[in-house]
């Protein structure tokens, strides 16, 4: 059993904080290449940092030290567990421990395997457990958030586990083919050419979790379909995983006709981001109307995400919450005007 030390010191007007893992090559692993990990972590904490071996020493104020401190502890138990950890995990650990003051080792222990990459997914933010969990336990489920909060990333990985586990024996993925405005008939090319650029984000997805040959076979089969949401018109979709991305650019009678799609055996997930709205008229979006239509209707799950779940780069997180809080700027002076 791996015994880790960490002791605290204090020399004249600076604090030491000396950690020491017994076990060199999770040390390594966890200070990264050239010590990369460590030093990443200066960008959030004041500190200093020396690494001689297994032992790891930051040099600063207390309360610096020991924040970072915690994230290393628990950036280490990530590794015992046999994950590779990087710049993004590290920026999860942080944000995570800072908004919950609680151990990510409860969402580290919650793993969709997706058995033919041999692949964990794990969820990276309280939300997005939540999010899974509701997955789990309910009939449909509706994801409603900015972009990058991981909403079909998550659901893709939820449907793939599904199949492989033989709960499910297909997996249907559709999105409307409606963006900024366009129509496709005013695109060049055939149906398919047409409608295959919006569908490109759900095959990212796909080939992210499972080898590009094998997604290939499945989708030749029909195991795994991805086409527009106009396709899904008349259908029953039994024993089926279904997931409608980039629900807000749904309108009211085609988010009814998805809803309806549903079967017997099946599953469905439901994601989108209601501040970026490419439809005409925004207040007819069927995301942004379901959320009073289908209210309290027992099995079906609403998740809501915020800025803090956005698992891309550090700045998105900061952008989508510049552009909140700049809308309810403009919010709050279109009301004052219309009150003068």
């Amino acid at each position: 059993m791996e015994k880790n030390k960490t002791l605290l010191e204090t020399k004249g007007e600076e604090e030491f904080l000396k950690m020491s893992f017994e076990d060199t090559n999770i040390a390594r692993k966890l200070f990264g290449p050239r010590d990369e990990n460590i030093k990443y972590l200066k960008k959030y904490f004041n500190v200093k940092a020396s690494i001689r071996g297994n032992y790891l020493m930051l040099v600063g104020e207390k309360n610096e030290i020991e924040n970072t401190g915690k994230v290393v502890q628990e950036l280490h138990g990530i590794v015992k567990r046999g994950f590779i950890i990087g710049p993004s995990d590290i920026d999860h650990a942080i944000r995570y421990i800072a908004h919950t003051h609680s151990s990510i080792d409860e969402l580290q222990k919650d793993q969709i395997l997706i058995p033919p990459s041999k692949k964990a997914i794990v969820p990276k933010t309280k939300n997005q457990k939540i999010y899974v969990d509701a997955i789990r336990n309910h009939d449909m489920v509706i994801g409603i958030g900015p972009a990058g909060t991981g909403k079909t990333y998550l659901a893709m990985a939820m449907a793939l586990s599904s199949f492989y586990k033989k709960e499910v024996s297909r997996i249907v993925l559709t999105r409307p083919a409606i963006e900024a405005g366009e129509k496709l008939g005013y695109l060049p090319g055939t149906l398919y050419e047409k409608v295959n650029p919006y569908l490109r984000p759900l095959y990212d997805a796909l080939y992210d979790m499972v080898d590009m040959e094998r997604a290939s076979r499945l989708i030749e089969k029909g195991i795994i379909e991805i086409a527009p949401l106009a396709f899904m018109r008349g259908r029953t979709l039994n024993d089926a995983f279904i997931i409608l991305d980039e629900a807000q650019n749904t309108g009211f009678e085609q988010m009814k006709m998805f809803l309806t799609r549903l079967g017997f055996s099946s599953k469905t997930v439901v994601t989108g981001d209601i501040t970026q709205i490419d439809l005409p008229d925004k207040s007819l979006s069927g995301l942004v109307e379901i959320q009073t239509i289908l209210k309290g209707i027992r099995g079906i799950k609403f998740v809501y995400f915020s800025e803090k779940d956005v698992v891309r780069h550090p700045l998105v997180q900061k952008i989508i919450k510049a552009y909140e809080a700049r809308t309810t700027e403009k919010r709050a002076l279109h009301n004052a005007e219309r009150k003068g």
